[in-house]
């Protein structure tokens, strides 16, 4: 009871936090105005007609006089036509936060980066407590936290590739999303029946372990089974998942792919960052082949050198280093994030030169439009970067605490922790539930109080109690630490591999692209 009220009250401070601090400070607000980056600004109406060559037009009498009675709609709009390679300099100026308050997604944007911190604070805390007092039968409260902004990332990534859905502009871009989920859906079924010991899955022991706990469970509660799905089905709605996640990540991969090859770019004379851009972008293939037995944990902890008399790693240390790595890599990504977003703003002045190229006219709204649409869309790109980055690490946070892996493994080995989550070896047999014990349970007499509780609703508190203790102990007893170890493992994987897979495929596009 000490640990669950720690945890609350660890959970109670952090909501206090938030809801004192968030209006005042802001990771999110800090990373896109406080870390120098410039937008670029349009040129007025004036200079371009300068510029352009463009008299300034003399309104007649009878616009004049509409003019005066607030109806010259044509002369109020002032547009006109000014050639397309016409020789402005753009100015520029820090983004600041009156400016980006207005941007479209940005309340979301930023709602998800400080959450993300927030939640990442709470798992700090609470891991650094479980250490010293370790978690006995008990939900681990952190996870939950986890487990929003695993939601929110879902959801926000969700809302921008609707976006293509509903606008009739955007059918290419609607094209791409459903052929990637049909080639991601594919890959995920031959992933699927790859052989464990050469994909690390560990899918099948989380499904065996899920099958027998469940069919024990519902034999305990009198309902004989030999289990709640088979192992196609399971395979089958794992593979649809893959498909959908890898449509969520087509667009943004393709964003990073072009940020990163423009950063490359601008960066040209600085080899130390030039290396840290290409370091940042190979690192999450480096983490998908640390799941490939053969070459990754074969290699380095079962495998004897010539003249070593133990295999480089042990076990414990090549998970805990696979972890650290995930956390590594997020690192690096944010710590030159505005070197990418600085690249994507300088599209704007890419966009002026190549206008330059074109022969033909083009109207001044148009010419400032094509300027200023680059910032409107800033938050929607750091979205886009930023949400599969928060989406792998907390994937990797819950893989680590639900599948009983240890930060500490590094430097000495500390087994499974099994009371983090209700291990299957743990649950009492059949025969032992079934004696007439004190706190026998039986599904079917459990559902009728509650229904007794709920129609009578004399004590609405105990409906509760009886429902929270239902779940709680199917929670416990169903899901197994092999069981998250197994599926969280594989949508930890499945997550780096469809970030790195579509930026490889923008950064292959890229480079035809420039040639041709």
């Amino acid at each position: 009871q000490a640990v669950l009220g720690a945890q609350l009250v660890i959970t109670l401070v952090m909501v206090s936090v938030i809801q004192k601090l968030s209006p005042h400070y802001s990771f999110a607000k800090w990373l896109l105005c406080r870390t120098g980056l410039q937008r670029y600004l349009h040129p007025t109406d004036d200079e371009l007609r300068s510029r352009g060559g463009v008299p300034k037009e003399k309104p007649s009498k009878g616009s004049r006089h509409k003019l005066a009675n607030g109806t010259g709609a044509a002369a109020g709009s002032g547009q006109f036509h000014i050639p397309r390679s016409i020789e402005v300099e753009l100015e520029t100026s820090p983004v600041l936060e009156r400016d980006v308050v207005h941007l479209r997604y940005f309340t979301e944007y930023q709602w998800l980066l400080d959450f993300s911190v927030y939640a990442g604070i709470v798992y700090v805390i609470s891991e650094l407590f479980h250490y010293y007092y370790p978690l006995r039968q008990e939900i681990n409260l952190s996870m939950v936290w986890c487990l929003l902004v695993v939601f929110f990332a879902l959801k926000l990534l969700s809302s921008l590739t609707v976006l293509y859905f509903q606008s009739d502009e955007s059918i290419g871009e609607r094209s791409m999303v459903i052929v990637a989920c049909l080639v991601y859906l594919l890959v995920a079924m031959v992933v699927l029946i790859v052989d464990e010991r050469i994909l690390e899955t560990g899918l099948e022991d989380a499904y065996a372990s899920f099958n027998a706990s469940a069919s024990k469970f519902l034999t305990e509660q009198g309902l004989p089974s030999s289990g709640p799905a088979s192992k196609i089905v399971v395979k089958f709605f794992l593979a649809l998942g893959c498909g959908l996640l890898g449509s969520l990540f087509t667009f943004p991969g393709l964003r990073m792919a072009k940020m990163h090859w423009d950063s490359l770019k601008y960066c040209r004379g600085n080899r130390v960052l030039q290396v840290l851009l290409n370091l940042s972008f190979v690192l999450p293939f480096i983490l998908v082949i640390l799941w490939i037995r053969p070459i990754s944990r074969d290699y380095l902890t079962v495998r004897v050198f010539q003249g070593m008399h133990q295999p480089l790693l042990k076990p414990h240390v090549f998970e805990t280093l696979r972890l650290l790595l995930v956390v590594f890599v997020v690192v690096v990504r944010f710590a030159l994030m505005p070197i990418y977003l600085q690249s994507y703003l300088n599209l704007a002045h890419d966009k002026i030169l190549d206008l330059r190229k074109e022969a033909g006219r083009i109207t001044n709204v148009e010419f400032k439009q094509k300027i200023s649409s680059i910032f409107y869309y800033l938050c929607v790109v750091t979205l886009q970067f930023a949400a599969p980055l928060i989406l792998c690490l907390y994937l990797t946070l819950m893989y680590k605490s639900l599948g009983g892996f240890s930060w500490a493994g590094i430097f000495w080995e500390s087994g499974v922790l099994q009371h983090e989550c209700a291990a299957g070896d743990d649950v009492e047999p059949p025969n032992a539930m079934s004696n007439g014990e004190e706190g026998d349970f039986n599904i079917l007499e459990s559902a009728q109080s509650l229904q007794a509780s709920f129609s009578s609703l004399k004590n609405v508190g105990t409906f509760f109690l009886s429902f929270a203790f239902i779940t709680t102990k199917w929670i416990l007893q169903v899901f197994s630490t092999e069981v998250y170890k197994g599926f969280l493992g594989f949508a930890t994987w499945w997550s780096y591999f469809t970030l790195f897979a579509t930026s490889s495929l923008g950064i292959v596009y890229q480079s035809y692209f420039n040639k041709t």
